[in-house]
């Protein structure tokens, strides 16, 4: 899969604004015992608009990691069809890790944009395990769009339902998700100055 870039017309928000999007697919939620599956990354500016959409990345992992999920994990990688490709994918954590981070160098410096995503605390938690560097690549601020949905939850619950996920669980369509998410409760929920 090739790199894709757009490029807008208007004055685009200068790079130090990007957002890193990122999101993975794990064997499980313990970072101590479970290994990552999959990692897709998007590159927006600092208005959601897409920059760069990497490769998705497939890790390949042991049968004994596959093995050892539990049977949400391998139903929904099963009928996603990750298991199979992380069977068949030659790359390790390292070579998905360099690789990330080159396509990183493309975009934006490193320590500059913060991790973006859903939970993305989760994915940072095992970045930091199996891929420290590119972890480093990130500030170490992140925006959580998860936050925002709990808030609202809490303070605005009619607006929760005006949002569904498709729940694909893929990573790359469950960061396009996260985006779009964003844009939702920026327009509904955070409510801009007047001017």
């Amino acid at each position: 899969m090739s790199e894709q870039t757009n490029t807008a017309e208007n004055k685009a928000p200068p790079a130090s604004e990007h957002l890193i999007w990122v999101d993975m697919e794990m064997s499980g939620l313990n970072p101590e015992t479970e290994k990552i599956l999959e990692i897709a990354i998007i590159v927006t500016d600092a208005h959601l608009n897409t920059i760069a959409t990497a490769p998705v990345w497939v890790v390949h992992q042991d049968d004994t990691v596959l093995d050892a999920m539990d049977a949400w994990n391998k139903g929904t990688h099963g009928r996603s069809g990750l298991i199979d490709k992380v069977k068949a994918s030659t790359l390790d954590e390292a070579t998905v890790e360099a690789e990330c981070i080159a396509f990183l160098k493309k975009h934006i410096k490193a320590g500059i944009a913060p991790m973006c995503g859903n939970t993305i605390g989760q994915d940072r938690r095992f970045m930091a395990k199996y891929m420290p560097k590119l972890e480093a690549y990130f500030h170490y601020r992140s925006i959580d769009v998860s936050t925002l949905k709990e808030l609202c939850k809490r303070w605005h619950p009619e607006l929760v339902k005006g949002f569904t996920k498709n729940q694909a669980h893929t990573a790359l369509a469950d960061i396009e998700e996260s985006i779009e998410e964003l844009k939702y409760y920026r327009e509904k929920f955070i409510v801009p100055l007047p001017q």
